[in-house]
């Protein structure tokens, strides 16, 4: 085991970054192993399931902090539309400060490449959409909109956060974002 105190945030920061740039079957342990700089044994230590289990973890912790983000800016907005607004506003900026290479779609390897994988996995991905519409759907329903209507644009208001994101990163510009950011408020209306 590492003698570094923050040994399993450095495998999981660098399992993160290659799972979303590479996909989850073309990144190997041994990739992970050495770009973390951490011994096998860490790996081993803190995953002891493999790849698998830091895949989960990888997804465990994506969700919660996008799905914090999402909290804090409705909980500061006058509005739900307002916070998606300021949300999408600021992935465009991470992607053009990043030169698109830091923002990856969630489902572009997560709910795509890893749930034909396992169940498992794809149970996770299911929660972390459903946590993320979650809180759409709360606060509309806060608003009041009907809970079926509040289900359903919270749906499609991720739908277009992943959409845009993933047209973001595949045009190289940040336009997709920006134009999803000018028409979420008026969806979530």
């Amino acid at each position: 085991m590492s003698n570094k105190p923050n040994a399993r945030e450095a495998i999981v920061d660098c399992a993160s970054k290659l799972f979303f740039t590479q996909g989850y079957h073309a990144t190997g342990l041994n990739q992970i192993i050495k770009e973390s700089e951490s011994p096998k044994g860490s790996l081993y230590y803190y995953f002891p399931h493999g790849k698998e289990e830091l895949a989960l973890t990888c997804i465990h912790r994506t969700s919660d902090i996008v799905t914090e983000k999402l909290k804090d800016l409705a909980d500061t907005s006058p509005g739900i539309g307002e916070a998606m607004r300021e949300f999408l506003l600021g992935m465009a900026e991470e992607a053009v400060s990043s030169s698109y290479e830091r923002v990856v779609p969630f489902s572009f390897w997560l709910a795509v490449e890893t749930s034909c994988v396992s169940e498992e996995l794809r149970q996770a991905c299911q929660t972390v959409f459903s946590d993320w519409q979650e809180v759409v759907k709360q606060h509309l329903m806060e608003e009041g909109v009907g809970e079926t209507e509040a289900a359903d644009k919270a749906s499609v208001a991720v739908s277009l956060f992943e959409g845009a994101l993933l047209q973001t990163l595949t045009f190289r510009d940040e336009q997709p974002l920006l134009a999803a950011a000018k028409l979420i408020p008026a969806l979530l209306s």
